[in-house]
């Protein structure tokens, strides 16, 4: 019996058949293809990712993934490490930063996320007082720079007040301003504001400040000696009492560290009016006879004369304080010391002096010549009171 099915479709079924065949294997194949690879978590750039591989090793798993790795970026777990399901991977490329370091600058690797972490990375011994640009908090960026200024020890003195502190090399007005140092402005820095801060200096601040003084200050009373005829001649008669005067001084004082260091007077007002003392002094001689018509100018106790007299301390102008025989009267006020003309009264004699007491001839001056003496004291307002008088003296030897 001749076959029902015509020959041409008898083959095109056939060829349908087999592509069939083909197809199922190939989707079969592909089934299990998928079906073997290992389900991994791959963390990349801070983002969870899940992907599937068939990759041995997390390294080849990388490579499939077209990530070069580098030897500074991080990788969780290693390379080598073998890939299976719900395998976690950290991968964190590394980034080039700038580390400035005093000034030295050098480019370096990292993956950390912070400049702190950066910081804690390099293993860099850093102090409390060291200054981090930027804030350790800032985050990381490819190609920041990450600079490091070294603290070190100086020392500050404000107002005469002194410490040690720490600072980086920053200028001194910096440096104050760190410190919470405020400056008035009258005082004055060393170094200059504007001058580096460097190890072991000394910033000093000087502060100043001008106060105003209001002094008080007596007048001494002058002696005035006038000339009388009707007295006798040696006699002294006050015609006014002196008195002392008062005067106002107005100051202005600067201060350095709280110790004056220059006084500028502004105006003096004077308060009482000195009154001079006067006296008279008798320029009337008396002619006394003596027997066989000689004049007497001697006493028993020694020759009398009759001489000018002033008066000079220790610290007068021109005055060593030292007498012409080696008296120091500096150390030595209380003493009784007169300065002569030697020629009249020799050096070394014992003399009395009317209204002055007993006293030495110990020193001579310039000025002292002929008939005239300058009596010593210790106190200036003593000097000024015995004034130039007309005065008796005797010499005892």
């Amino acid at each position: 019996m001749k076959s029902l099915i015509p020959k041409p479709l008898g083959k095109k079924r056939m060829a349908m058949a087999i592509c069939s065949a083909i197809l199922v294997s190939a989707a079969l194949g592909l089934l299990i293809h998928q079906g073997t690879k290992h389900t991994v978590t791959i963390m990349l750039d801070g983002k969870k990712e899940v992907v599937r591989t068939h990759a041995a090793t997390v390294n080849d798993m990388l490579k499939d993934l077209e990530i070069t790795v580098q030897a500074a970026d991080y990788v969780h777990p290693s390379g080598e490490s073998k890939v299976g399901d719900n395998l976690e991977v950290v991968y964190k490329p590394a980034q080039k930063i700038v580390m400035n370091e005093d000034g030295k600058t050098e480019e370096v690797w990292s993956t950390a996320d912070t400049v702190n972490e950066f910081l804690q990375e390099q293993d860099l011994n850093l102090k409390e007082q060291d200054k981090i640009t930027p804030s350790k908090d800032t985050k990381l960026k490819e190609n920041m720079e990450v600079a490091i200024d070294k603290a070190f020890s100086l020392k500050l003195v404000v107002g005469g007040n002194e410490k040690q502190v720490w600072s980086t090399s920053t200028t001194v007005a910096d440096f104050l301003k760190q410190q919470g140092v405020k400056l008035n402005d009258l005082d004055r820095v060393e170094p200059e504001l504007a001058k580096k801060v460097e190890a072991k200096n000394t910033v000093n601040v000087i502060r100043i400040e001008k106060v105003t003084d209001v002094v008080e200050e007596p007048v001494d009373f002058a002696v005035i000696t006038k000339k009388d005829d009707s007295l006798s001649k040696g006699k002294e008669k006050i015609v006014k009492e002196g008195k002392d005067g008062l005067i106002s001084r107005k100051f202005e004082v600067v201060k350095e560290d709280g110790k004056e260091v220059k006084r500028e007077l502004l105006s003096e007002k004077v308060v009482n009016e000195k009154q001079d003392k006067v006296v008279t002094v008798g320029t009337k001689t008396t002619v006394a006879q003596a027997s066989r018509g000689v004049t007497n100018v001697s006493s028993p106790n020694g020759k009398e004369i009759y001489v000018s007299s002033t008066a000079y301390t220790a610290s007068c102008k021109g005055c060593s304080g030292v007498t012409s025989t080696g008296v120091n009267l500096k150390s030595n006020p209380g003493a009784k010391i007169i300065a002569v003309d030697p020629s009249v009264i020799p050096l070394g004699s014992k003399v009395y002096v009317e209204g002055y007491g007993y006293a030495v001839a110990a020193d001579k001056g310039g000025a002292i010549k002929g008939n005239k003496i300058d009596v010593f004291f210790s106190s200036k307002n003593d000097a000024y009171r015995w004034g130039v008088k007309q005065v008796k003296i005797r010499v005892l030897d």
